[in-house]
């Protein structure tokens, strides 16, 4: 099977920084399954652990330079320096980098105009998540802001990203066109069979744009996948953390959890209708 690429514009990593990389991999082992390995090279100072399910990336963990626990999220680009300084030109702030992330690709770290942190990924040898969708792995990163308009008429020059209003349950989704076609010719040639009763357009869609109250921090907010809702969230209460919200909608039951060092995530169960 061909590795999993992104193009330009695409969500294609997540990784959490914490202030005790051993209590979390202790935690995100036991909730997600997940086989950490340590990609910095022998004698490096520091670690970053790059967790795998049957043997495919799909996320990682580092070490936090303060105190505070956070997920992050990761927009694939043709050309990190290029997209860094477009994103200063636009109102942002680039706050690392643009640098070499060892052989594994250039990343920067950034600031959109309403603080919300967000990273670049400029792939090279680490391609990205390699398994999505499945227990254990990122499903979606969803932008939490109070003010979405503003907020992509920032993004939407950056990533080629295009608002869509794909039904009523699904509120506004980001779509980066053409996503679904480089899917369907690369590791995913069923998705259109497989997506025949989603709304026209979904299978571009690479997370959604959520309001939140004027004083309520913007954020981008991770969703990792699940085969059992409940009992994911009884086994991540038993390692420490905490239930903050849980939702049963039309289809999925989701979670939101305080990992024990403060980090947010969602996890969510598909659970489609059932169709007569």
């Amino acid at each position: 099977m061909p590795e999993r690429t992104y193009p330009h514009g695409v969500t294609c990593w997540v990784d959490t920084e914490q202030p005790d990389l051993e209590a979390a991999s202790h935690f995100y082992r036991g909730l997600f399954g997940w086989t950490l390995t340590n990609a910095m090279p022998p004698g490096a100072s520091g670690s970053y652990l790059i967790a795998t399910l049957d043997g495919q990336d799909v996320a990682a963990i580092g070490p936090a330079a303060a105190d505070a626990a956070s997920w992050n999220t990761y927009v694939a680009v043709d050309d990190a320096d290029e997209t860094a300084a477009a994103v200063t030109t636009a109102g942002g702030q680039v706050t690392a980098g643009p640098e070499d992330a060892g052989p594994g690709g250039r990343a920067a770290s950034c600031r959109d105009p309403l603080g919300t942190e967000f990273r670049l990924w400029q792939a090279k040898r680490r391609l990205g998540a390699q398994l999505t969708n499945a227990p254990g792995c990122w499903n979606f990163s969803d932008l939490f802001t109070p003010d979405p308009q503003r907020a992509l008429r920032f993004y939407a020059p950056l990533f080629g990203w295009v608002a869509a209003d794909l039904g009523q349950e699904s509120g506004t989704m980001i779509q980066v066109p053409g996503y679904g076609d480089h899917l369907a010719a690369t590791v995913d040639p069923d998705i259109y069979e497989r997506q025949a009763s989603a709304p026209p357009g979904f299978a571009d869609v690479i997370g959604g744009v959520v309001p939140v109250r004027p004083e309520a921090p913007s954020r981008w907010q991770v969703t990792f996948t699940v085969a059992d809702r409940d009992d994911s969230a009884a086994t991540a209460e038993r390692l420490g953390a905490t239930v903050v919200t849980s939702a049963d909608g039309p289809w999925t039951k989701t979670a939101v959890l305080r990992d024990p060092q403060g980090a947010q995530l969602t996890l969510s169960q598909f659970t489609p209708p059932i169709r007569e």
